[in-house]
C-alpha cells in the first residue's frame, strides 16, 4: 500500500476518533434537554453535530496533505516559530491600511442603527479594558484575575463623584483614572514578591472584596441598588431632547445655524466618538512606552525577574508602575461604561468580566496591541450576531478558546517586538569605506 493511502487512512482515522469524542461531548448537554420534570432525547442534533466535526476534522486534515498548501498551512498553524518576531519596519500599505480603517472606525455610528452604536460603544470598552490588561498580562507578565476591580472603581468614581463632589463627565476621567491608579498601586505593594498561581489568587481576592464592598457599603454606594450616572456633554452642550445639567441641548444649540432635530442615538453617537479618540490615543501612548525605558523594562521582568534585577533595574517601581497603568486604563473604561448605562451597580463587575477581558487578551496574543483589538471587538460583537444560539454560546465560545489554544496557542496575532532601524546612508556607509 502506498503512503499516500497510509497518509489518507490516518485521516480518516483521526477524524473518526474527533467525531467519536464530539458525540461524547455533544450528547449529554444538546441530546438530552429537560421538559418540565421528563427528559426528552434529542439524539439528531449530537449526531449532526459529530457529523459536522467529523467533516470538518477530514478537511482539515486532507488539506494539510497537500504538497504545496500544506508545508504552509504547518508554519501558520502549528506551534513551531519564534514566540516574537521582530518588527523590521512600518511598510506602507500598513499605514495605508491603519488610516483606512481609522476612517471607517469614525464613519460608523453614522451607518449604524442605535442598538448597534451601543454595542459598538461596548466592544470600544472592552478594547480600552483588553489594552490595559495587556499592560499588566502582556508586557509585565503579571497575571491579574481582578481587573474589573479598577473597571468598577471608575465607574463608581464618575457616579459618586457627580453625586457628593458635582464632577461632570469630563472632570470625572483624569479623576477615576488617579483614583484607579491609587488602588493598582495598593494592589501592587502586598504581591511584590508574589508570582503566577499565588498572584492571579490575590488579585482574584482584591476584586472580589471590592465587588463586595461596593454591594455592601450601601449607605455611599447604594449597595445593589447602585446609582445613576449623568450623560456626558460637551462644552455645556447636552444630547438629550430637554437640558437636565443646566446646559442646552444639542438641537437648540445647532439649530441657530443649521437645520437639526433631535435624535435620539446622538447622544450615543457622541460617546462612541469620544471613546473612539480616547482609544486612539490610548494605542499611541501605548506603543510609546513600549519603546521607552519602562516598557523595555515591563518585557524584561516578564521574561526573567531575577536576571531583571541583576541588571539593576527597580522591580518594585517596574511592578507598581504596571499595575498603576493598567489600573488607569481600566478606570477610564469604566467612566465611559458608567456614561453609556447611566447607571451603575455590582452586578456589572462580577469575575466573569475579568475572565472575558483576560480572554481577549490571551485570545489576541500577549502584548499584541493589534491582537488584542480584535479579539475584544470579535468577542464582544460575535455573541451578538450568535442571539439565535443563545443557550449554546458559552459552549461556542469555549469551543473558540480550545480551537484557539491548540492552533494558535500565542493568540491571534504574536507579539512583535520594536527594533530600531539605521537609516540607508548610515548603513551604506561603512559598506562604501569597506
Amino acid at each position: 500500500m502506498s503512503n499516500a493511502a497510509h497518509s489518507w487512512k490516518g485521516v480518516l482515522n483521526e477524524a473518526a476518533r474527533a467525531g467519536a469524542a464530539a458525540l461524547l461531548l455533544f450528547g449529554p448537554i444538546v441530546g438530552l434537554t429537560l421538559s418540565g420534570y421528563e427528559l426528552e432525547s434529542h439524539w439528531s442534533r449530537a449526531f449532526i453535530l459529530a457529523g459536522v466535526v467529523f467533516v470538518g476534522r477530514f478537511v482539515i486534515a486532507a488539506l494539510f496533505l497537500h504538497p504545496r498548501l500544506g508545508p504552509w498551512l504547518e508554519r501558520r498553524f502549528t506551534r513551531s516559530g519564534p514566540a516574537v518576531v521582530v518588527d523590521k519596519g512600518r511598510r506602507v500599505h500598513h499605514v495605508i491600511l491603519t488610516l483606512l480603517v481609522i476612517a471607517t472606525a469614525f464613519a460608523l455610528p453614522f451607518m449604524l442603527s442605535k442598538y448597534w452604536i451601543t454595542v459598538a460603544i461596548l466592544a470600544l470598552i472592552y478594547v480600552l479594558l483588553g489594552l490595559g490588561l495587556n499592560i499588566v498580562v502582556g508586557l509585565a507578565g503579571l497575571l491579574d484575575l481582578g481587573f474589573v476591580a479598577f473597571y468598577a472603581v471608575g465607574a463608581y468614581g464618575y457616579a459618586l463623584g457627580h453625586q457628593y463632589l458635582g464632577l461632570s463627565f469630563w472632570e470625572a476621567l483624569p479623576f477615576s483614572a488617579f483614583l484607579a491608579a491609587l488602588f493598582g498601586m495598593v494592589l501592587g505593594f502586598p504581591v511584590l514578591r508574589m508570582h503566577g498561581d499565588y498572584l492571579a489568587i490575590v488579585t482574584l481576592g482584591f476584586g472580589e472584596i471590592i465587588r463586595l464592598a461596593l454591594n455592601n457599603w450601601a449607605q455611599f454606594t447604594g449597595g445593589p441598588n447602585g446609582v445613576s450616572a449623568p450623560a456626558p456633554t460637551l462644552f455645556g452642550i447636552e444630547f438629550t431632547r430637554r437640558a437636565k445639567q443646566g446646559g442646552t441641548p444639542y438641537h437648540e444649540f445647532f439649530g441657530q445655524w443649521f437645520d437639526v432635530s433631535y435624535n435620539r442615538a446622538a447622544r450615543y453617537v457622541f460617546l462612541y466618538l469620544a471613546l473612539l479618540v480616547v482609544v486612539l490615543a490610548l494605542i499611541h501612548v501605548v506603543q510609546r512606552l513600549r519603546k521607552m525605558p519602562i516598557g523595555r523594562a515591563w518585557e524584561a521582568l516578564r521574561e526573567d525577574e531575577i536576571a531583571c534585577r541583576s541588571l539593576g533595574i527597580n522591580h518594585v517601581t517596574v511592578k507598581l508602575s504596571a499595575f498603576a497603568t493598567g489600573a488607569m486604563v481600566g478606570g477610564v473604561g469604566g467612566v465611559f461604561f458608567a456614561g453609556s448605562q447611566g447607571f451603575v451597580n455590582p452586578t456589572s463587575f462580577t469575575f466573569f468580566e475579568s475572565a472575558l477581558i483576560l480572554a481577549i487578551v490571551v485570545l489576541g496574543g500577549l502584548g499584541s496591541v493589534v491582537g488584542v483589538i480584535i479579539a475584544a471587538v470579535t468577542l464582544t460583537v460575535l455573541p451578538e450576531l450568535l442571539r439565535e444560539f443563545a443557550a449554546y454560546r458559552v459552549l461556542l465560545f469555549g469551543l473558540a478558546m480550545v480551537v484557539m489554544m491548540t492552533w494558535r496557542p500565542r493568540g491571534l496575532l504574536k507579539l512583535r517586538r520594536p527594533s530600531f532601524a539605521l537609516p540607508k546612508s548610515t548603513k551604506s556607509a561603512p559598506e562604501a569605506q569597506s
